[in-house]
């Protein structure tokens, strides 16, 4: 890192969040379970969010519409407004695929940060393929990879390009946003 600050990394003591996002399978879990461990913050799963009747479409094959979405990232923001009433920073996962989206977890809420998550969709792919567990079938990636929009310049946020070991993945987030862990390295 260089000596020059960095104008979106938050210099004072007020809670702050990191939203690790990204289609399926990119890895959104571990890498913000990771961050938060070395954080030293708390962590919720978005998935966690979404009301049973998405659950439902998402098992059936069925993608989410925005009106399916809007509920479930008003929770996700009143999880972290809660937190950030508490004091406590947090990284959370969500798949924030839209600008819109996005906005609306950083409405009202200056200390948002957003760390997606890019992976080749070759990868992508290989991994749902043996993927067990989870809701989501390998056949709603298309959707979500038409759905995702890049964060744009103005979106305070970075891109980590996850290949290699989820180690480095985790080192490449901390470095691009500027973040200190428990024991105050960078």
């Amino acid at each position: 890192m260089s000596g020059v600050p960095d104008p979106d990394r938050p210099t004072d003591e007020r809670p702050q969040f990191v939203i690790v996002m990204g289609v399926s399978g990119s890895g959104k879990t571990t890498i913000a379970t990771a961050l938060a461990t070395r954080l030293g913050w708390d962590f919720a799963e978005g998935d966690d969010f979404h009301p049973e009747a998405n659950v439902e479409k998402m098992a059936h094959g069925v993608p989410l519409t925005d009106e399916d979405r809007w509920p479930w990232l008003r929770a996700i923001g009143a999880w972290m407004d809660e937190h950030a009433r508490e004091g406590r920073s947090a990284v959370v996962t969500c798949s924030a695929l839209k600008r819109a989206y996005r906005d609306l977890l950083r409405e009202g809420r200056d200390r948002v940060r957003f760390c997606c998550i890019d992976v080749p969709v070759e990868e992508l792919e290989r991994r749902l393929a043996v993927r067990t567990g989870h809701y989501m079938p390998a056949s709603l990636l298309p959707s979500q990879l038409a759905t995702l929009e890049a964060l744009q310049p103005d979106e305070p946020g970075v891109v980590v390009h996850a290949h290699g070991d989820p180690q480095h993945v985790v080192a490449e987030a901390f470095e691009k946003l500027g973040l200190i862990d428990q024991a105050g390295s960078a």
